[in-house]
């Protein structure tokens, strides 16, 4: 049995999956399964993944979907993997070659069910770190001490226990494809730190037809699936008030884009919400009018 699924939510990807392929074949270490998440294209991936399964260069599973979106991607996987740990590389994305052997040497070593799992870096292609490195004097922490309270910055790469994964599904909106998927991370954080590998397990390159460029217009077709991650990150136990502010005035935000009169009653903070309702409104109307289609 195989440790670690590396799983791969694409969704009309063609063009670019291949980059990711030629990384998987040549891990140093092959005791990985690649798990292809695809999320109803309509292009050639099936064609392309099929001819690499029949290369048997690497392990290659392969679901295809009705699109749900990233997050319906995530669920899907997490249901599917059987291996004690998983991690996602997304379809633009590949890993250094060595990557897959230091996770699972990272693991054999510090490893044990007391933690999620752990915590590498994502490169840009060019090689430099995105954002900073862990503070050496850091050896675990849960995701969110570690932006909120240490000062780190920047995408990190996560390898979670697949048991605990696929806890806390995230939920699926009619018409809408998007919900933050650091929503499970904070969930799994309210039991388990992760172990720090100051190691980049992930090079990255945001494309011009992927989430992180697009954010605005996520918030705008994606209303209902904010508006719960932001009302869910406002109830973390551990979390500032300050921090909690800024989520209520996501969620007021995001409930105006969706039209629900009801968000004063629904939300877990109606003192912190009424207080961000000026900057909330606000921030509803620049979203309308920088996504406003002409």
């Amino acid at each position: 049995m195989k440790m670690l699924t590396v799983f791969t939510p694409t969704y009309n990807r063609a063009y670019c999956l291949h980059i990711c392929y030629e990384s998987m074949k040549r891990q140093t270490s092959k005791e990985f399964i690649w798990l292809i998440i695809d999320d109803g294209s309509t292009d050639e991936t099936k064609l392309l993944v099929d001819k690499w399964i029949n290369e048997k260069f690497i392990q290659i599973e392969y679901h295809w979907q009705e699109n749900q979106g990233m997050h319906g991607a995530h669920n899907t996987a997490y249901e599917l993997i059987e291996t004690e740990l998983n991690v996602c590389i997304d379809s633009d994305d590949y890993m250094p070659d060595n990557a897959v052997e230091k996770i699972l040497t990272f693991w054999e070593r510090y490893g044990s069910n007391k933690v999620a799992g752990l915590i590498g870096l994502d490169a840009y292609t060019d090689q430099s770190i995105i954002g900073t490195k862990f503070p050496q004097q850091i050896k675990h922490s849960t995701l969110f001490d570690l932006y909120e309270k240490h000062g780190v910055t920047g995408d990190k790469k996560l390898v979670y226990r697949t048991e605990l994964t696929r806890q806390y599904p995230y939920p699926l909106f009619t018409n809408e494809r998007y919900v933050g998927l650091d929503y499970k991370y904070h969930m799994i954080g309210k039991q388990y730190e992760m172990l720090l590998m100051n190691e980049v397990l992930c090079c990255v390159e945001y494309l011009p037809d992927g989430s992180s460029r697009n954010m605005l217009n996520q918030y705008r077709k994606n209303p209902k699936g904010f508006a719960f991650y932001r009302k869910e990150l406002m109830k973390l136990p551990f979390a500032s008030s300050s921090f909690k502010f800024r989520q209520a005035i996501h969620y007021v935000s995001s409930s105006l884009l969706s039209r629900n009169w009801r968000f004063i009653k629904e939300t877990p903070s109606k003192g912190l919400t009424l207080l961000a309702m000026p900057l909330g409104i606000t921030l509803y109307f620049y979203i309308t009018a920088k996504t406003r289609i002409a």
